[in-house]
């Protein structure tokens, strides 16, 4: 037996041992490098899989067409390569979520995926696989029927707006706008000026309902307007976030003997026709726009008036009397210009006047001249700007059962 020397006199083995031993460490940094960006980018994959998944999982949710959303998610998890085979990977999806802030709540999807990825390097440490675990979270919030925006009475729906033009909301002269039973939303942000009250105007919130405004408020006299202003409230997307109703008249107006009366149904002249004074129930379409003058009367009962082109205008005191339909997909709906029309709304209406039901302009400006009806407007008012003048009262009465329930948009985010 010999030892091989050095010529210093040590042992060559333990040079070999410590070569061995620094190839070890050398092959545990090579696999965290490797491996540890192998697990890296699996995790990153998986997440964006199972954000995918939950998105796709939402989106036929949503739809409500009796489609299976769970099987939607796994599929668009298999698709980004997370098949859940029950070895390589595993995809759970919960709703409520299993865990979370959104936990026991209905409205949320949750996706697990858990995600095994073998290691190369890694082995030589013990190590023979790296295990990610990641989660998403989706919200889903069907389309239900409502009241629309709010349950609003007056609603200006533009977002932006000027001081001295294109006003959002405007009162001026010596008019109130007398509100009972809902809001007023003015939708601009404009943050001097989106509510313009001058001289007289005023809003009186009979029961203090608010005033809100997503910007400000340029006010003349305070004491002309309700305590209660609410100014930075958030603002609503336009068009406004609601299914607009489907108006459709599938056959011609037609006009009695007697000349009197009219029949529901498309109609392409002045409307109303000369001598016309009653409506029969039913929906009208109109091609050229609405104009009653003075000494004009139009009495309509269950009807639905929709203006596809033109302006719909009362002017000069006409004694006009429309109600709503109390039954069916448009009850509620009383005048109805559609968002490609934006032909304005002038009411300029009598003392004996009466409406019952939504005036829906989300594209037309609104201008409303006092009067001295008592009974006034049961109705909501939407437009896209809002302007009072004259010299008296003009009475709004909000009541959600007089007035249109349109279907909200569905709505589906990431949460987390």
């Amino acid at each position: 037996m010999f030892t091989v020397m050095h010529t210093n006199g040590k042992p060559r083995g333990q040079a070999i041992i410590v070569i061995a031993l620094a190839l070890v460490g050398i092959v545990g940094l090579v696999g965290l490098v490797i491996d540890g960006g192998n697990a890296y980018l699996d995790r990153r994959n998986a997440q964006n899989a199972a954000d995918a998944a939950a998105l796709a999982g939402a989106i036929v949710r949503v739809r409500n067409a009796g489609e299976d959303w769970v099987n939607a998610s796994v599929i668009s998890a298999a698709g980004n390569g997370y098949n859940n085979d029950g070895i390589t990977n595993k995809v759970e999806i919960y709703s409520p979520p299993k865990d979370g802030p959104y936990k026991d709540d209905v409205e949320y999807l949750q996706v697990i995926i858990t995600s095994h990825v073998k290691t190369y390097f890694a082995r030589v440490i013990g190590r023979s696989e790296t295990i990610n675990v990641v989660s998403a979270v989706a919200r889903t919030k069907p389309a239900v029927m409502k009241p629309l925006l709010g349950e609003a009475a007056i609603v200006s729906l533009a977002p932006t707006s000027e001081c001295n033009k294109e006003r959002a909301f405007w009162v001026y002269e010596e008019a109130t706008f007398d509100v009972s039973g809902g809001s007023v939303f003015i939708n601009s942000n404009n943050q001097t000026c989106a509510l313009v009250q001058e001289a007289g105007g005023s809003i009186y919130m009979r029961y203090n309902d608010p005033i809100y405004i997503v910007g400000g408020a340029s006010i003349q006299n305070p004491r002309r307007l309700s305590p209660v202003i609410t100014v930075g409230v958030s603002p609503i997307r336009y068009p406004p976030p609601f299914f607009m109703p489907e108006v459709k008249c599938n056959k011609q107006a037609k006009i009695s003997e007697d000349g009197t009366t009219m029949s529901p149904g498309s109609w392409g002249g002045k409307f109303p026709p000369e001598k016309v004074t009653n409506l029969e129930s039913g929906i009208y379409c109109l091609e050229h726009g609405f104009l009653a003058e003075k000494k004009d009367t139009l009495v309509g009962k269950n009807v639905v008036i929709k203006v596809t082109k033109g302006a719909f205008e009362i002017k000069g005191g006409a004694n006009i009397q429309l109600s709503a339909p109390t039954e069916g997909k448009l009850a509620g709906l009383l005048i109805y210009l559609p968002l490609d029309n934006n032909g304005r709304v002038y009411l300029d209406v009598g003392t004996d006047s009466r409406f019952t039901g939504t005036i829906l302009a989300p594209a037309s400006n609104i201008l409303v001249k006092s009067n001295e009806s008592k009974y006034g407007f049961h109705s909501q008012l939407i437009g896209y700007r809002i302007a009072l003048s004259g010299d008296s009262n003009v009475v709004v009465v909000y009541n959600p059962d007089e007035n249109f329930h349109a279907l909200t948009m569905p709505e589906l985010q990431l949460s987390e």
